[in-house]
């Protein structure tokens, strides 16, 4: 039995969801552990585009149990919506194949309007969120009045817990001028609503304990990346969880030691969606070009990601902290057309060198990156299955890259099609 985490290694849409069906196949469970619907998955299968929020990327394939971890923020209209979504494209949704931890804390319609009203008031200073409440949700639950899966269970406790977080958010409401929000009708939607989520809803915990007794293989899904991470990202402008491998076990109830490998998805360039320090960004027209080969657009906002080139730097401190083990290489298609290709190898910030992201953002602002050039390939990778049928320079980017990071290469993603996949090393066979 082997147990593998995946989590991003940069800041999020790195192709996981690719990855993580590709994986899917072997495992015999798939868990997303963090995060809410503001983080994205999009498959494409035999021609059919799959865009995933909250259902774990399991969900698309038989036999396999896909489950939502007690660390997810679930906002539970959108899961339904996304439920009947996938099931029009012809995938089954049952209680066979898919759990809600009933430990998973809820957002709700209070949680997106309070997303709104700071990011608008932020002005200049915003973060960028998604607004979908994700933020506000971890709030309550640090702050121990949020509602989770099991409170759907009973009026009463229900009217208990929502009685708790009122008192806060109007509180905060009416100080920056907006309508309190109304209790009783909330409730009555949520009341309308629970059997249709409780029903998938399970102890988590003692689900993954049995799984382990069976010897099935778990996959571990994570969302965003690492440098959103909201301990080790570029803080302020990070998400509200933690996105690190070691979450997947806090997030889903399990031990570490039921992780055996972790798979690091790391873009053959850097993406980033919203505000925030991007050392190697690219404003000009290589950035447009990556953009639009690459389909840079967020799954779920369709908000334009900022492009630039491949940070070594960061990707290696990613790996770091993460205790990434391998790594799996994605859309280097997308750099098939440019003359020259740049990895970032150093920082210098205020006429000095360094070799790692500082924590404060004022500094992270100030880096400049400081280049590796490589001659392009000028030809086609699109669909290539074999290391040894890649153009001599693609794969000395490769090696570069593999050398500098630390880390050996276990997959190169040649396009967003499944099996358009070279394959290294399996994960679940090292």
């Amino acid at each position: 039995m082997k147990n593998i985490v995946v989590v991003g290694s940069q800041w999020g849409d790195e192709g996981k969801g690719k990855i993580v069906d590709w994986l899917s196949e072997q495992a015999d469970v798939v868990i997303r552990f963090q995060g809410g619907h503001n983080a994205g998955h999009t498959l494409v299968i035999e021609g059919v585009t799959y865009k995933l929020r909250l259902l774990p990327s399991g969900i698309v394939r038989k036999n396999k149990i896909s489950i939502i971890g007690n660390g997810v923020v679930v906002d539970p209209w959108a899961l339904l919506k996304e439920i009947e979504e996938i099931k029009s494209k012809g995938v089954d949704v049952n209680i066979n194949n898919f759990i809600i931890s009933e430990s998973a804390n809820l957002i709700l319609p209070f949680h997106r309007e309070m997303d709104e009203i700071r990011e608008d008031a932020a002005g200049k200073e915003k973060i960028g969120t998604t607004r979908r409440g994700i933020g506000p949700a971890y709030e309550d639950k640090v702050g121990r009045r949020s509602i989770r899966v099991m409170d759907l269970r009973s009026e009463k406790s229900l009217d208990q817990r929502l009685e708790s977080a009122l008192i806060h958010h109007n509180a905060i409401r009416k100080g920056l001028g907006n309508k309190i929000f109304d209790k009783e009708q909330l409730k009555s939607d949520l009341l309308k609503i629970a059997p249709k989520i409780l029903r998938f809803s399970q102890p988590v915990w003692f689900k993954i304990d049995q799984f382990k007794k069976q010897k099935k293989k778990i996959l571990f899904e994570g969302a965003q990346g690492i440098l959103l991470d909201v301990d080790h990202g570029t803080y302020p402008y990070v998400t509200s969880s933690n996105t690190v491998a070691s979450s997947a076990a806090t997030g889903s109830g399990c031990g570490p030691n039921s992780i055996n490998f972790v798979l690091g998805i790391t873009k053959a360039y850097t993406t980033r969606v919203g505000e925030g320090p991007f050392p190697t960004e690219l404003t000009n027209h290589i950035g447009d070009l990556l953009g639009s080969r690459g389909k840079e657009f967020g799954t779920v906002t369709s908000r334009k990601r900022r492009c630039g080139w491949f940070d070594g730097v960061l990707v290696r401190q990613t790996i770091k902290i993460s205790g990434i083990d391998g790594i799996a290489l994605t859309k280097l298609d997308v750099l098939d057309e440019l003359d020259e290709i740049k990895m970032c190898v150093e920082y210098e910030i205020d006429g000095k060198k360094t070799n790692y992201l500082p924590a404060a953002a004022e500094d992270q602002l100030k880096i400049k990156p400081i280049y590796t050039t490589f001659p392009g390939w000028k030809s086609s990778t699109k669909g290539i299955k074999n290391i040894d049928d890649l153009p001599e320079n693609a794969k000395k980017y490769i090696f570069a890259i593999e050398d500098f990071i630390g880390a050996k290469i276990s997959s190169i993603s040649t396009s967003p099609e499944r099996n358009d996949t070279i394959l290294v090393q399996n994960p679940f066979e090292i």
